[in-house]
Protein backbone atom coordinates (compact mmCIF):
# COMPACT_ATOMS: atom_id res chain seq x y z
CA UNK A 1 0.00 0.00 0.00
CA UNK A 2 1.34 3.40 -0.93
CA UNK A 3 1.72 5.96 1.85
CA UNK A 4 -1.01 8.60 2.21
CA UNK A 5 -0.52 11.56 -0.09
CA UNK A 6 0.67 14.62 1.79
CA UNK A 7 -1.22 17.75 0.70
CA UNK A 8 1.00 20.44 -0.75
CA UNK A 9 -0.18 23.78 -2.07
CA UNK A 10 -3.77 23.70 -3.28
CA UNK A 11 -5.74 20.62 -2.27
CA UNK A 12 -9.53 20.58 -2.03
CA UNK A 13 -9.35 17.88 0.66
CA UNK A 14 -7.60 20.30 3.01
CA UNK A 15 -10.16 22.33 5.01
CA UNK A 16 -10.20 25.98 4.02
CA UNK A 17 -10.80 27.78 7.29
CA UNK A 18 -12.56 31.11 6.65
CA UNK A 19 -11.45 32.37 10.08
CA UNK A 20 -7.75 32.04 9.28
CA UNK A 21 -5.57 35.11 9.65
CA UNK A 22 -3.20 33.83 6.94
CA UNK A 23 -2.86 36.10 3.94
CA UNK A 24 -4.60 35.17 0.73
CA UNK A 25 -2.03 34.91 -2.08
CA UNK A 26 -1.74 33.69 -5.66
CA UNK A 27 -1.53 30.14 -4.27
CA UNK A 28 -5.20 30.44 -3.30
CA UNK A 29 -6.49 31.64 -6.68
CA UNK A 30 -7.97 28.27 -7.64
CA UNK A 31 -10.11 28.27 -4.52
CA UNK A 32 -12.11 31.09 -6.12
CA UNK A 33 -12.67 29.55 -9.55
CA UNK A 34 -16.31 30.49 -10.10
CA UNK A 35 -17.82 33.28 -12.18
CA UNK A 36 -19.81 34.85 -9.35
CA UNK A 37 -19.11 38.17 -7.73
CA UNK A 38 -17.61 36.68 -4.57
CA UNK A 39 -15.16 34.49 -6.50
CA UNK A 40 -14.09 37.47 -8.60
CA UNK A 41 -13.55 39.46 -5.44
CA UNK A 42 -11.62 36.60 -3.89
CA UNK A 43 -9.30 36.36 -6.91
CA UNK A 44 -8.61 40.10 -6.79
CA UNK A 45 -7.75 39.84 -3.09
CA UNK A 46 -5.45 36.89 -3.81
CA UNK A 47 -3.62 38.88 -6.48
CA UNK A 48 -3.06 41.71 -4.02
CA UNK A 49 -1.51 39.23 -1.59
CA UNK A 50 -1.93 41.41 1.49
CA UNK A 51 -5.25 40.61 3.15
CA UNK A 52 -5.96 38.02 5.87
CA UNK A 53 -8.44 35.40 4.73
CA UNK A 54 -10.97 36.15 7.48
CA UNK A 55 -11.23 39.81 6.41
CA UNK A 56 -12.48 38.78 2.97
CA UNK A 57 -15.22 36.62 4.44
CA UNK A 58 -16.15 39.14 7.15
CA UNK A 59 -16.44 41.99 4.66
CA UNK A 60 -18.44 39.97 2.14
CA UNK A 61 -20.91 38.48 4.62
CA UNK A 62 -21.48 41.80 6.35
CA UNK A 63 -21.87 43.73 3.08
CA UNK A 64 -24.42 41.23 1.73
CA UNK A 65 -26.62 41.57 4.79
CA UNK A 66 -26.37 45.34 4.97
CA UNK A 67 -27.21 45.74 1.28
CA UNK A 68 -30.38 43.71 1.72
CA UNK A 69 -31.55 46.49 4.02
CA UNK A 70 -29.88 49.67 2.76
CA UNK A 71 -29.55 50.84 -0.83
CA UNK A 72 -27.91 53.91 -2.36
CA UNK A 73 -26.18 56.65 -0.39
CA UNK A 74 -22.53 57.31 0.31
CA UNK A 75 -20.81 54.48 2.20
CA UNK A 76 -18.80 55.56 5.25
CA UNK A 77 -16.62 52.73 6.57
CA UNK A 78 -15.30 53.62 10.03
CA UNK A 79 -12.07 51.94 11.19
CA UNK A 80 -12.16 50.24 7.80
CA UNK A 81 -8.48 49.34 7.50
CA UNK A 82 -7.93 48.18 3.91
CA UNK A 83 -11.40 49.37 2.91
CA UNK A 84 -12.60 46.03 1.55
CA UNK A 85 -16.00 46.35 3.27
CA UNK A 86 -16.53 49.73 1.60
CA UNK A 87 -15.61 48.31 -1.81
CA UNK A 88 -17.88 45.28 -1.36
CA UNK A 89 -20.72 47.67 -0.55
CA UNK A 90 -20.08 49.50 -3.83
CA UNK A 91 -19.99 46.23 -5.79
CA UNK A 92 -23.30 45.06 -4.39
CA UNK A 93 -25.17 48.27 -5.18
CA UNK A 94 -23.95 50.48 -8.01
CA UNK A 95 -26.38 53.26 -7.04
CA UNK A 96 -23.92 54.18 -4.29
CA UNK A 97 -21.49 56.35 -6.22
CA UNK A 98 -18.77 56.75 -3.61
CA UNK A 99 -17.34 55.31 -0.41
CA UNK A 100 -14.99 56.72 2.20
CA UNK A 101 -12.87 54.88 4.76
CA UNK A 102 -12.50 56.85 7.98
CA UNK A 103 -9.38 55.45 9.61
CA UNK A 104 -6.48 57.47 11.04
CA UNK A 105 -3.99 54.66 10.30
CA UNK A 106 -4.91 52.70 7.15
CA UNK A 107 -2.39 49.94 6.41
CA UNK A 108 0.25 50.69 3.75
CA UNK A 109 -0.90 47.61 1.81
CA UNK A 110 -4.32 49.21 1.21
CA UNK A 111 -2.94 50.71 -1.99
CA UNK A 112 -1.97 47.28 -3.35
CA UNK A 113 -5.44 45.94 -2.61
CA UNK A 114 -7.22 48.81 -4.29
CA UNK A 115 -5.00 48.59 -7.35
CA UNK A 116 -5.98 44.93 -7.71
CA UNK A 117 -9.67 45.78 -7.25
CA UNK A 118 -9.48 48.63 -9.76
CA UNK A 119 -7.88 46.30 -12.30
CA UNK A 120 -10.83 43.90 -11.96
CA UNK A 121 -13.52 46.59 -11.84
CA UNK A 122 -12.19 49.71 -13.59
CA UNK A 123 -15.67 51.31 -13.74
CA UNK A 124 -16.42 51.00 -10.02
CA UNK A 125 -15.52 54.20 -8.13
CA UNK A 126 -12.35 54.13 -6.09
CA UNK A 127 -12.72 54.02 -2.33
CA UNK A 128 -11.33 57.19 -0.79
CA UNK A 129 -9.47 57.40 2.54
CA UNK A 130 -10.19 60.26 4.92
CA UNK A 131 -7.39 61.48 7.13
CA UNK A 132 -8.07 61.73 10.83
CA UNK A 133 -10.57 59.95 13.00
CA UNK A 134 -14.33 59.85 13.33
CA UNK A 135 -14.49 63.08 15.35
CA UNK A 136 -13.03 65.02 12.41
CA UNK A 137 -15.44 63.60 9.85
CA UNK A 138 -18.92 64.90 9.02
CA UNK A 139 -21.60 62.26 8.49
CA UNK A 140 -24.57 63.15 6.28
CA UNK A 141 -28.12 61.96 6.86
CA UNK A 142 -28.12 60.12 3.51
CA UNK A 143 -24.98 58.10 4.34
CA UNK A 144 -24.72 54.42 5.19
CA UNK A 145 -22.29 54.15 8.11
CA UNK A 146 -20.69 50.74 8.55
CA UNK A 147 -18.03 49.42 10.86
CA UNK A 148 -16.68 45.89 11.17
CA UNK A 149 -14.99 45.12 14.49
CA UNK A 150 -14.44 48.65 15.73
CA UNK A 151 -12.87 47.88 19.08
CA UNK A 152 -14.73 48.49 22.31
CA UNK A 153 -16.13 51.95 22.81
CA UNK A 154 -15.39 52.91 19.20
CA UNK A 155 -18.49 50.96 18.19
CA UNK A 156 -20.53 53.16 20.54
CA UNK A 157 -19.01 56.28 19.01
CA UNK A 158 -19.93 55.04 15.53
CA UNK A 159 -23.53 54.45 16.62
CA UNK A 160 -23.71 57.83 18.36
CA UNK A 161 -22.27 59.70 15.36
CA UNK A 162 -24.64 58.00 12.92
CA UNK A 163 -27.65 58.62 15.16
CA UNK A 164 -26.70 62.29 15.62
CA UNK A 165 -26.79 62.69 11.81
CA UNK A 166 -29.87 60.50 11.31
CA UNK A 167 -27.85 58.19 9.04
CA UNK A 168 -28.39 54.51 8.46
CA UNK A 169 -25.90 52.42 10.39
CA UNK A 170 -24.66 48.83 10.71
CA UNK A 171 -21.92 47.59 13.03
CA UNK A 172 -20.37 44.26 13.96
CA UNK A 173 -18.95 44.88 17.45
CA UNK A 174 -15.92 43.30 19.07
CA UNK A 175 -13.62 43.73 22.09
CA UNK A 176 -16.46 44.62 24.47
CA UNK A 177 -15.61 46.59 27.59
CA UNK A 178 -17.32 44.43 30.18
CA UNK A 179 -17.54 47.24 32.72
CA UNK A 180 -20.21 48.77 30.47
CA UNK A 181 -22.48 45.71 30.69
CA UNK A 182 -25.95 46.48 32.13
CA UNK A 183 -26.01 44.78 35.56
CA UNK A 184 -29.71 43.95 35.24
CA UNK A 185 -29.03 41.58 32.30
CA UNK A 186 -25.79 39.88 33.28
CA UNK A 187 -27.49 37.40 35.58
CA UNK A 188 -29.10 35.78 32.53
CA UNK A 189 -26.80 36.40 29.57
CA UNK A 190 -23.11 36.99 28.97
CA UNK A 191 -21.81 40.52 29.30
CA UNK A 192 -20.93 41.02 25.63
CA UNK A 193 -24.49 40.18 24.57
CA UNK A 194 -25.87 42.42 27.32
CA UNK A 195 -23.81 45.33 25.95
CA UNK A 196 -25.07 44.73 22.40
CA UNK A 197 -28.69 44.57 23.59
CA UNK A 198 -28.19 47.90 25.36
CA UNK A 199 -26.80 49.34 22.09
CA UNK A 200 -29.88 48.18 20.20
CA UNK A 201 -32.13 49.73 22.83
CA UNK A 202 -30.20 53.02 22.64
CA UNK A 203 -30.77 53.14 18.87
CA UNK A 204 -34.48 52.55 19.38
CA UNK A 205 -34.63 55.44 21.84
CA UNK A 206 -33.20 57.64 19.07
CA UNK A 207 -36.17 56.76 16.87
CA UNK A 208 -34.46 54.01 14.89
CA UNK A 209 -36.00 50.85 13.53
CA UNK A 210 -33.44 48.26 14.65
CA UNK A 211 -32.56 44.91 13.08
CA UNK A 212 -30.21 42.21 14.32
CA UNK A 213 -28.53 39.40 12.43
CA UNK A 214 -25.32 37.37 12.49
CA UNK A 215 -22.74 36.27 9.96
CA UNK A 216 -21.59 32.62 10.12
CA UNK A 217 -19.77 31.97 13.42
CA UNK A 218 -17.21 29.85 11.55
CA UNK A 219 -15.75 33.13 10.28
CA UNK A 220 -15.49 34.91 13.61
CA UNK A 221 -16.90 34.47 17.13
CA UNK A 222 -17.64 38.23 17.08
CA UNK A 223 -20.35 37.74 14.48
CA UNK A 224 -23.36 39.74 15.73
CA UNK A 225 -24.59 42.39 13.31
CA UNK A 226 -26.58 45.37 14.59
CA UNK A 227 -28.18 47.90 12.27
CA UNK A 228 -30.86 50.51 12.13
CA UNK A 229 -32.47 53.34 10.23
CA UNK A 230 -34.90 56.08 11.03
CA UNK A 231 -38.54 55.28 10.44
CA UNK A 232 -38.68 58.12 7.88
CA UNK A 233 -35.26 58.14 6.18
CA UNK A 234 -34.14 61.22 4.20
CA UNK A 235 -34.64 61.35 0.46
CA UNK A 236 -31.52 60.32 -1.42
CA UNK A 237 -30.13 61.07 -4.85
CA UNK A 238 -29.28 57.97 -6.82
CA UNK A 239 -27.26 57.30 -9.94
CA UNK A 240 -27.77 54.80 -12.71
CA UNK A 241 -26.14 51.46 -11.98
CA UNK A 242 -22.87 50.80 -13.77
CA UNK A 243 -22.10 47.60 -15.64
CA UNK A 244 -19.59 45.18 -14.16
Amino acid sequence: MSPPRRPTGYDRRVPFDPSSKNRLTAHDLRRFAGDGLFDRLGRAVCRAGCLPRKELYEAWEMARRVRRRFRSGRVVDVAGGHGLLAFAMLLLDRTSVDAIVVDPCPPPSALALHQALAAEWPRVPRVQFAGGGLDAFTIDAADIVVSCHACGALTDRVLDAAAAAGARVAVMPCCHHFAAAPPALTGWIDRALAIDIARAQALERCGYTVWTQAIPPAITPKHRLLGGSLAQPPRMKTAAAAVV
